[in-house]
Parts: C-alpha cells; structure tokens; sequence
C-alpha cells in the first residue's frame, strides 16, 4: 500500500499528467455543451411546426367565419332619409367582407385542433384583445381537475433541479427577451401579433424569470384578404428544455465514462513514465550514497524504444564507466604509490648513509644515487601527471579535422634530425594512398596527442634496435573507414607473454644496454589511452619471417577512425 501511494497519489508527475488530460477533456465538453447546434436545430423545427399548425388552425377557423344568406343589412339612417316611392338597397363595400369571429363558433374548432398537443393558443380581435385562450377551453361534461399547490415540504427545489437551471442560465443566449402575461389581455404588447395583424407571420423566442424557453408564432386569420384576427401559439415552458437537458445529462454521463476512462488510461500512462524515472532516481541516489566498492545495478529499460530506454541505458553506461574510472583511479593511485615507493626507498637510504661514508668515492656514489633518484623521480612525477591530465584536456580541448600524412612526416623528420645525438637509426616512411582521393588520410581528433603515440612508439623502437644496422619502418595506409599507422622494427621483438603486458602501467622491459629508472613505465600505457580516446586501438606484435617463422622485429599498429563525413 504504501508503494502504491508513493506511486500514484504521491507522484507529482502522475497528477500532472491526470490533470492536463482532464482539462483538455473538460474544455472540450464544455465547448460541446456552449456551441453545439442541437438547441438552435430544435428551436428551428419548433417554429416551422407552430407556422405549419398556425396555418391549419388560423385556415380552419377563417372558414368558420361565413356570412348568413337569410338576413340582408340596410343602414337605418338611410331608410329615414327616403322619399315617397323610393326603395333602398343592400349596400356593396368592403365591410361586408369583414366577418366577425364568433367565439362560439370558434372554440370548438380550437379545442379539437389543440387538445392532442401541448401548445398554447390564442385567439386575437384586428384590436390585438383577446378573444380565446386554450387554457380556458372546455366542453360539455368535461371534468374541471386543478393541481393543489405543492406542500412546504416540496417546495424546495432538488439538488437536480438547481443544477439544472444553473446550466440553463449559464449555457443560454443572453439576448433573448423576457416573457410576460399580457395584462388584460392586450396583445399588443407581442410585436408578432402586430406583425401578424399586418397580415405577416412571425415568430419570437423568449425566456420566463427561471430561465425556461418560449417559443411564440403568430399567424393571421383572414378571408380573402381581409385580417379577422390572429392566432398565437406557443409552447409549453420548458419543453424544449427538457429535450437539451435530457441531451445535456446525456453528454455528461458520456463524460463521466470518458473522464474515468482517462483517468485510468492517464494513470497507466504515468506508470508506465513516472515509475521507471523514479526507479532510475532512486538508483542514482544510491549510487551517490554507496561506497566505490559497492556497485550499484541501475534498472534496466533498454527494451524500451524510447527515451526512458534511451535514458537508463545512457544512466547504466554513466555509471560502469564512472565506476571503471573510479577502479582505475584507485588502481592508479596504488600503482604510484608503489612506483614512488621504490626511488623513495633508496633515496633515504642514501641520504641516511651519506653521513656515514668515510671516504670521498663513497660519498660520490651515493650522491650520484640521490640525483639518479631524484630524476627518477621527477620523470615519474612528470608522467603520472601526464597520464592524470589526459582525460580532461582531451574533453576541454575541440577535436579538429588534420591530415595524418603530414602529421607523420613532420614527426618523423623531427625523430631523424633529433636521433642523430643518440643512436643512429635508418627511419623509412611509406605510404599506401591506394584509391580514395583527396582527404584520404584525414583523421577527425587531437593532432598533438596522435603525435605523441607515434612520437612514443618510435622511440620506443629506437631503445630496442642494434646499435648499428638499426631500421625503423613507419607504414601509412587506408581502409574503408580506418587509418591505420604500422611501426616496425628490426630490434628483439616482443615475448609473447609481454605482448599485452607492455600496457600496463609501470611495466618496463628495457634492454640491458639502457640504464635503469630511464623509463617510467607510463608511454605504451598512456599512447593507448590516447588512442582509445579517439575511437581507435593500439596493438602490439611481431614481425616474423613467412617461411621460419623467425622474430625479426617489434611491430605496433595504430588504427583511427577515418574523418569522412565529418567536419572540424
């Protein structure tokens, strides 16, 4: 359990991810519920329902408006005006096509049309007053039912209901007009029952005080041409509210499902992110608290095709080297430790004899042993902080792109000119160029440290070969992606127990012409370092003859990535 909350409920990254997802997800349910076209749609198809319903309902009553054949109107004025023998006749004019609507007559037809539906309809005079309202419609024997006002127990409105006149408020046009109760049943007061009495349909969307809709059309009542009167129909409060609330619950439960699938999806996300980061830390961790000794396993995710993966196996590959280094570096101190060790030991023991010898020569030889100690010394001192600096000047110092040809052949007319006050040794160069063009012996890298090895070996070589006769050879060639740097030699040769044995560090198997303590112990050691720095090998073996198989000489080879397609 505690592992569990550590990983989920503790995990800030798990939250973020969580939280981010859900609010993407919540802005895009909000948009839907604010912008979406169902209630537009359906406020649409509600009006064209009412015109088409108005234009029946308004047909069927016009044509109950009829004139009564049996009865003729003659204006009294005018029968008092006549004289003897004159008559008077029924007059023609446009009134008489303006038929009164007859509320006996008419209520039957309205309650027949709107009794199936739950649309309100009202009946209005040329004047705009009313006539009829189909909420005071009824027929003979029909039983008179009120609702009883609700108790004051249930007066309150539900948690659901508040909810949902919440979302009506938020969620609605804020632009539509208020409804209101025509007072004494003047219609005036609707502009679409003056636009119809103007014989033009119209219709109106309006909100009650809770936030309900109202949708209102208003179509004239005419015969021929004449307007007796307007029919206004309108809907039931909050009808259409029911329909988008029932659409909106619907869109939030679709919600509800979402979120809790993405919930569960963000965090099997986060497991899948959160729990190997912080396995990878907790290692680092340990790894900065252990000991030298005490190896700690970074987790490996390697498997992953990722940039997890790719982040535990740069952490694993940190860390074994960061533990080879620090074993090297132990190794290292040990090694010198020991090398200093032995110059040290003579050198007190020379010093504490000095005051002891009696005589002259005695005391000449042990100060040539305290100065013969004291460059011994110095010479070690000098390469173990050679060997020790390697590393940070070859990461500060920017690698550039050089020709290895001129390298070796400034190098080695340095080694002829300075080899002449030493041994004399023939040094031959040779190149096999092959067919790779221009840049063919490019190496991208540190001139003066490549240098150095070659520098290195050839003196190493001019230690080991005779004192007359000696022959140094120094091969250039290119493969397909290497340069490779070949230096014999005619000297001894190599033991083959010694062959890798010469790159340890302080290990020294001089000739016995050279005097001891003239070497250090560090060349071969650290022109491999060198060369492995750079992405290439340093090897070391023997040049025999093909037919006795006779050791003629030492060879080293030299073998650098070629710097094709890079750039200094």
């Amino acid at each position: 359990m505690r592992w569990l909350l550590a990983s989920t409920v503790f995990s800030s990254l798990n939250w973020r991810i969580l939280f981010f997802n859900l609010l993407a997800l919540f802005f895009l349910v909000g948009g839907i519920l604010y912008l979406n076209q169902f209630r537009e749609g359906l406020i649409d198809a509600r009006v064209e329902s009412l015109l088409t319903q108005g234009e029946i309902i308004a047909g069927a009553i016009a044509s109950s408006a009829s004139v009564e054949t049996d009865t003729m109107t003659i204006d009294p004025q005018k029968l008092l005006e006549l004289q003897a023998g004159e008559s008077a006749r029924p007059t023609s004019s446009d009134e008489d096509l303006r038929f009164p609507l007859n509320p006996e007559k008419v209520a039957p037809i309205l309650r027949r049309l709107i009794s199936p539906t739950r649309t309100r309809a009202r009946i209005f005079d040329p004047d705009a007053n009313l006539i009829l309202d189909s909420r005071f419609l009824y027929s003979r024997g029909q039983v008179l039912r009120y609702d009883l006002p609700p108790s004051s127990e249930s007066t309150a409105e539900t948690i659901g209901d508040r909810l949902g006149n919440l979302m009506n408020r938020l969620l609605q046009p804020g632009n539509l007009p208020r409804y209101e109760e025509a007072p004494g049943g003047d219609g005036s007061i609707y502009p679409e029952v003056e636009k119809a009495l103007d014989a033009q349909r119209s219709a109106v969307v309006r909100v009650t005080d809770k936030g309900k809709l109202i949708v209102s059309v208003a179509v004239p009542i005419q015969r021929f041409r004449a307007v007796l009167g307007v029919l206004l129909l309108s809907t039931q409060a909050g009808d259409i509210d029911k329909i988008v609330h029932a659409e909106r619950i619907a869109i939030i439960r679709v919600f509800g499902v979402t979120a809790l699938v993405t919930m569960i999806l963000s965090f099997m996300l986060s497991s899948t992110i959160a729990s190997p980061l912080r396995r990878l830390s907790e290692a680092a961790v340990r790894v900065r608290r252990g000991g030298p000794r005490e190896r700690e396993e970074i987790p490996d995710f390697s498997a992953r095709q990722d940039e997890i993966g790719h982040l535990s196996t740069a952490l694993r590959e940190m860390t074994t080297a960061l533990y080879d280094r620090i074993d090297a570096i132990d190794s290292f101190a040990a090694d010198v430790a020991h090398e200093l060790k032995n110059p040290l030991t003579s050198l007190r023991s020379a010093v504490e004899t000095l005051p002891l010898a009696k005589t002259e020569e005695s005391k000449a030889r042990l100060t040539d042993i305290i100065q013969h100690d004291v460059r011994r010394l110095d010479r070690l001192i000098s390469d173990i902080s050679d060997a020790s600096r390697l590393d940070a000047e070859l990461a500060r110092e920017d690698a550039k792109r050089f020709d290895a040809q001129v390298l070796l052949n400034d190098l080695i007319t340095i080694s002829r000119e300075t080899g002449r006050r030493h041994k004399k040794v023939k040094i031959g160069f040779t190149v096999q160029a092959g067919h790779h063009g221009k840049g063919a012996f490019d190496v991208f890298g540190h001139d003066l440290r490549i240098g150095q090895i070659v520098t290195n070996l050839i003196e190493n070589a001019r230690s080991f070969v005779p004192e007359t006769g000696g022959e140094i050879n120094v091969t250039l060639t290119r493969t397909r992606n290497h340069i490779v740097v070949t230096v014999d030699d005619n000297g001894p040769g190599i033991r083959a127990d010694a062959i890798e044995r010469i790159f340890e560090r302080f290990y020294t198997d001089r000739p016995d012409s050279e005097a001891f303590g003239q070497n250090s112990g560090l060349g071969l050691s650290i022109s491999r370092q060198i060369a492995e720095a750079h992405g290439g090998t340093l090897t070391a073996g023997n040049v025999t003859d093909e037919e006795t198989g006779e050791v003629k000489g030492a060879r080293f080879t030299l073998r650098l990535p070629a710097a094709s397609g890079k750039s200094a």
